[in-house]
């Protein structure tokens, strides 16, 4: 399978993109593959390392505020979508796949101008601009969350779950020794997001030293953000601070209990995992998407939410302790998510691709 694949800007939309990409060559290990991405952000470190070929564009969200900086957008916009138009005929994919980010849009919409099979994928129970503005155009529409369906035209949209939750099961799990973590205490980890948030880093810093002759140790994961500042002050010596984990699924397997943000994808391996967990939404996102994700999963009792403008003293170790003590919750939790999980979500996205690509192999492009 020839498959040209584009996701931008976060983990969230990058790692499903990457789910996609192991199941596709666990099926057909000669498929070639081009990664399109964003000229500054996190794709553009993480593909090429992975020996994906990958193809810059200039690009950028739209700003709601300072509409004189949309102009600068709209020239990449357009000039991205030449390159794309450029970049997909001389590699001529069997298909073309959008994962999410403002970086998808030229490139989904150059392919279908050029005729190919053209799948996108929406993580949040919110669909995102991109994904929305491009629903109309696209072949097939695979969603995360049930919450979704009704954003998209029914007739070609698949409940498909998340491919990072296959992906995450498939991980071997971390030693967490390896880290200087004991095998024998607990461990809570505390992550918030690829890039980490400064609001919630400064509160989380002045709560560390609450964590001080805790029965359980604390893997603080502030993001590549705040991190140079951040692990210079002095932290209980149960408390270890990471800008960045690679492979964090693999120490989400020996996690006792996590606090997170409510991004999808990191939803995705919670619910794949089964790790109970206490979410705080980023109240920053686009129509509050992060809230909504996080509300699938309290519905269900499959998770415990913080509000972010409920982080004040010492309420976060207050929950982590009461959490601890009351196993019942714990299970509870446990069974909520076993309830959430679609399994075999890369799979189901592997032959819905082979099903379009079958159907298109008799118009040449």
């Amino acid at each position: 399978m020839r498959v040209v694949i584009s996701a931008g800007g976060t983990g969230g939309h990058i790692y499903p993109a990457l789910a996609i990409i192991n199941k596709i060559k666990e099926h057909e290990p000669e498929s070639e593959f081009l990664y399109i991405g964003t000229h500054n952000r996190m794709e553009k470190e993480i593909i090429p390392k992975r020996g994906i070929p990958f193809k810059e564009i200039e690009m950028y969200g739209f700003y709601r505020k300072k509409l004189y900086k949309n102009v600068k957008t709209i020239t990449c916009l357009y000039q991205g979508y030449k390159k794309c138009k450029k970049y997909i005929k001389e590699f001529n994919p069997d298909v073309v796949i959008g994962m999410g980010g403002y970086v998808t849009n030229p490139v989904i919409k150059a392919a279908s101008k050029l005729g190919y099979p053209t799948f996108i994928h929406e993580q949040n129970s919110v669909a995102g601009k991109s994904n929305l503005l491009l629903s109309s155009k696209v072949t097939k529409i695979g969603i995360s969350l049930p919450a979704s369906m009704k954003d998209f035209p029914k007739e070609k949209t698949i409940f498909t779950g998340n491919p990072c939750g296959e992906d995450a099961i498939k991980k071997p799990a971390m030693d967490k020794t390896s880290l200087g973590f004991h095998k024998n205490k607990k461990l809570v980890l505390i992550v918030m997001g690829s890039l980490g948030s400064s609001k919630v880093n400064e509160y989380l810093v002045g709560a560390m030293s609450l964590f001080r002759g805790k029965e359980y140790e604390v893997a603080f994961v502030t993001g590549k953000d705040g991190y140079e500042e951040i692990k210079e002050k002095n932290f209980p010596s149960n408390v270890k601070v990471f800008a960045y984990i690679d492979g964090l699924t693999g120490l989400m397997k020996n996690t006792d209990l996590m606090v997170s943000r409510a991004g999808a994808s990191t939803l995705s391996e919670i619910i794949a995992l089964k790790v109970p967990t206490i979410l705080i939404p980023s109240p920053y996102v686009t129509n509050n998407h992060q809230y909504k994700n996080a509300m699938d999963l309290i519905d269900r009792h499959a998770a415990v939410l913080l509000e972010e403008k409920d982080l004040h003293g010492d309420i976060l170790v207050r929950t982590i302790d009461t959490i601890f003590k009351d196993q019942g919750k714990i299970k509870e939790m446990k069974q909520g998510l076993e309830g959430l999980y679609i399994k075999d979500s890369a799979e189901k996205i592997y032959q819905e691709l082979k099903q379009m690509i079958g159907v298109s192999h008799g118009n040449h492009h």
